[in-house]
């Protein structure tokens, strides 16, 4: 069936200002932020807004990003609402959903996946799932026009990081994956071999650890998760077709697992010279 009768649908309800134009919400509650963006934008060139030769208007963009810790599931339907209000418009009027799909908080990525996949199914509207990693090297990107390689790396506690290797690719307009999202000890995080830049917080984590760092052409730990770079990378994914049903929704974790079961950290325990408890927590 694909999504003709999806885009049917959306074209019977959508008003007529809206007919040449996109209108798409963005969702990332992978951090301690509860962050939203809504973006509306002027068809691409070529399309109903002018002819091949123009280039439409720069997108505009409303948002909400906000220090929520593990209560971002609390905040984000009110939010999504407020910008709605602000922009003019209403839920209908969106033409996808996307929302940053991980690594990252394993109950946040589930949080933004839930939203975005009951928003989605009930307005009959696409998702666009966006990697984290990719959000910190458009965010990069968008702080310094330089930055066309990126090595995107987040915190992932327990003592590793999420990384992913991008390159800009000027041709296509899009980011291109050299490698895709992996988690690895920071010493085992492998540096490009050309000038890059080090986007994302575990500079700051790991410090000498992540030796990567010390190769690196200028380092962003500001470049995260956020909601307002996650809107543009999806805005050209929806215009590239890389969306998925609603009901296709899912987090991507990198990490099979949250926590350690309780005979695996009495084994670490006793690596370390600890003392074995048989109490405490059950296994997770």
């Amino acid at each position: 069936m694909g999504h003709a009768w999806s885009a049917t649908a959306r074209r019977r309800r959508i008003t007529i200002a809206l007919m040449t134009e996109t209108v798409l919400l963005a969702l990332d509650t992978s951090t301690e932020y509860c962050s939203v963006a809504l973006l509306r934008a002027a068809a691409s060139a070529g399309g109903a807004s002018g002819s091949a030769s123009e280039a439409p208007p720069e997108p505009r963009v409303w948002t909400r990003h906000e220090a929520t810790g593990a209560v971002s599931s609390t905040r984000l339907l009110p939010a999504i609402g407020e910008l709605l209000a602000e922009a003019g418009l209403a839920l209908a009027d969106c033409d996808a959903i996307a929302f940053g799909a991980g690594p990252g908080s394993f109950t946040g990525l589930r949080t933004a996946t839930g939203v975005a996949q009951g928003l989605a199914f009930g307005l009959d509207i696409p998702v666009v799932p966006v990697s984290t990693l990719l959000i910190c090297a458009e965010s990069a990107r968008m702080r310094d026009p330089a930055a066309t390689r990126v090595l995107a790396a987040l915190d992932a506690r327990m003592d590793e990081a999420y990384w992913a290797d991008y390159v800009w690719d000027a041709a296509a307009n899009d980011w291109r994956t050299l490698r895709p999202a992996s988690l690895d000890a920071p010493e085992a995080i492998a540096a490009p071999d050309e000038p890059f830049t080090l986007a994302g917080n575990a500079a700051v984590a790991f410090g000498a650890r992540l030796v990567a760092s010390k190769s690196a052409r200028t380092i962003d730990a500001e470049a995260l998760p956020h909601a307002l770079p996650l809107a543009h990378a999806a805005l050209r994914a929806l215009r590239a077709g890389r969306t998925r049903r609603a009901d296709e929704a899912a987090p991507e974790y990198v990490r099979n697992k949250v926590a350690q079961t309780t005979a695996e950290r009495m084994a670490a325990k006793a690596a370390q010279g600890g003392v074995q408890n048989s109490g405490g927590e059950g296994e997770r």
